[in-house]
């Protein structure tokens, strides 16, 4: 297949609930190649959920696609639960879930927050990681979250004053705080506006240009909670994580094959972090593509992300 597209849009051929830890039952499908390479597919957010979209960039006749809504996302229920939610927990999730499909080792592939989780699964578990593919690197740290909150405005002023104006005058100086609130209310008509406000701020500053289908999809009710509450779960708890934790470990990652697909100007995850990380971990590869942002779905970063894919077709389970 020419590398200059992504694969056609493929069925699921088996799928499934997983219970892992009351409450929570993830969901899971598989497609492609039944004894290909396998591959774990890790969505962004928290919370984003998975799509069909999101085996277009593997070969089906080579790789076995696995998907996954990560808890309280998607599929996966109690949807925008964030009881017993957090890091360790979905690293538990994703290693049940290898073995409940029998699984030895696979690619783990992942973005935005996906590359945050995937990262965090390879330095628990590098014994089960054939390669990282990783776009749009988040690592977590306070001062990437800050930007999310108060840097990405400088790029995009109109969707960052439509954040803040949300909120009252009183409250704007902690939108964090302001915004978890209403977003862990129990009440929808607290709970829903504040939600489409999240996740239309974040839509509108994740492509180079404007990007209308993406903000409606981002914004659909059963979307943009989901990620809205979880996001703002995660900010909350500083990720779960110790603070530059993800970097420190990164020592961990040698020996594992690794391709770094970032926007030059994506604003959403600014790509400091990715150079950072290329610097620590020998075995990576970064492309920087010139004329993207933060989403997966501009042309340039998912064929960089498809080629990543195709050279490790060289890697076998």
């Amino acid at each position: 297949m020419p590398r200059d597209r992504l694969y056609p849009t493929l069925d699921a051929r088996a799928s499934g609930r997983l219970k892992v830890e009351a409450p929570h039952e993830i969901y899971w499908e598989e497609a492609g190649h039944p004894g290909g390479v396998p591959v774990c597919f890790l969505h962004g957010g928290p919370g984003a959920g998975s799509s069909a979209g999101h085996r277009r960039f593997f070969d089906p006749s080579h790789y076995r696609i696995v998907l996954h809504d990560q808890r309280g996302a998607g599929r996966s229920s109690p949807q925008a639960e964030i009881e017993k939610n957090d890091t360790q927990r979905l690293i538990a999730d994703i290693e049940a879930l290898r073995a409940h499909l029998g699984i030895e080792r696979w690619i783990v592939f992942g973005g935005s927050w996906g590359s945050s989780l995937a990262l965090a699964y390879a330095q628990a578990h590098p014994e089960r990681v054939i390669a990282l593919v990783l776009r749009g690197v988040f690592l977590c740290r306070q001062a990437e979250v800050d930007w999310f909150l108060h840097g990405m405005g400088r790029f995009f002023p109109e969707a960052a004053e439509a954040f803040l104006g949300f909120l009252p005058e009183a409250e704007r100086g902690d939108p964090l705080a302001a915004y978890y609130a209403r977003l862990c209310d129990p009440d929808p008509a607290v709970h829903g506006p504040a939600a489409t406000a999240w996740s239309r701020y974040e839509a509108e500053c994740s492509t180079l240009m404007p990007n209308r289908e993406s903000v409606q999809s981002l914004t659909r009710s059963d979307v943009a909670l989901p990620l809205a509450r979880l996001e703002a779960h995660y900010f909350v708890n500083r990720l779960f994580l110790e603070e530059g934790e993800l970097l420190a470990k990164a020592e961990r990652l040698h020996g594992i094959p690794g391709a770094i697909v970032q926007g030059r100007y994506d604003v959403v995850c600014p790509p400091h972090s990715a150079h950072e990380l290329a610097a620590a971990w020998p075995d990576v590869r970064l492309t920087l593509v010139p004329d993207a942002g933060h989403s997966a779905t501009e042309p340039g970063v998912a064929i960089g992300l498809v080629n990543a894919m195709e050279r490790f077709k060289t890697l076998g389970a």
